[in-house]
């Protein structure tokens, strides 16, 4: 059985960090990444005031990711009314980070969650693989990995070249 704790208890774990960031992705400049999509740079940090090639060092990445995460945790605050676990919390933050704090709070993810139905919540990951009507495989593979994250604790192995931002992000986890 899972232990769950108040969501107001719980901040990312630096496994939670490391998917996130593997997910993402680091990129140095600022890019579109899918057409009709938010300027984005550094590790998904997306804003369309951001020029599109504006070169993103791995201080300001670092630092867009603790803010985002922490913006993104105030929505799962805000929005989940039932204990979690720590793969729970992680794997709906990571979700929350790449949909949107509106778009999380709204869904009938949530509502299933705050009905205390955690396996539809964790199974309904999967239907959020579109992005302006185009479904994409990457995010078909991410969520397929957040929902094991929420259903089993399994979180991903990162890839190595996450290694050099590991002291970094053990700053942000708590």
């Amino acid at each position: 059985m899972k232990v769950r704790y108040a969501v107001t208890a719980l901040s990312v774990s630096l496994a939670g960090i490391l998917s996130i960031a593997n997910f993402e992705g680091y990129a140095d400049k600022v890019m579109i990444p899918v057409p009709g999509d938010v300027a984005t740079g550094g590790f998904g940090h997306a804003d369309n005031r951001l020029p599109v090639g504006q070169y993103v060092d791995e201080a300001q990445a670092v630092a867009w990711l603790k803010d985002d995460i922490e913006k993104h945790r105030a929505y799962l605050v805000e929005c989940v009314k039932v204990p979690l676990s720590q793969s729970e919390f992680d794997a709906y933050l990571s979700f929350a980070f790449n949909v949107g704090g509106n778009a999380f709070c709204n869904s009938t993810l949530v509502k299933k969650l705050n009905s205390g139905d955690y396996q539809g919540a964790c199974e309904g990951l999967k239907a959020w693989v579109y992005s302006g009507g185009v479904k994409y495989k990457g995010l078909e593979t991410r969520r397929n990995i957040e929902r094991l994250m929420c259903e089993s604790g399994q979180y991903p192995q990162p890839s190595s070249w996450l290694d050099r931002f590991i002291p970094e992000f053990k700053k942000i986890s708590k």
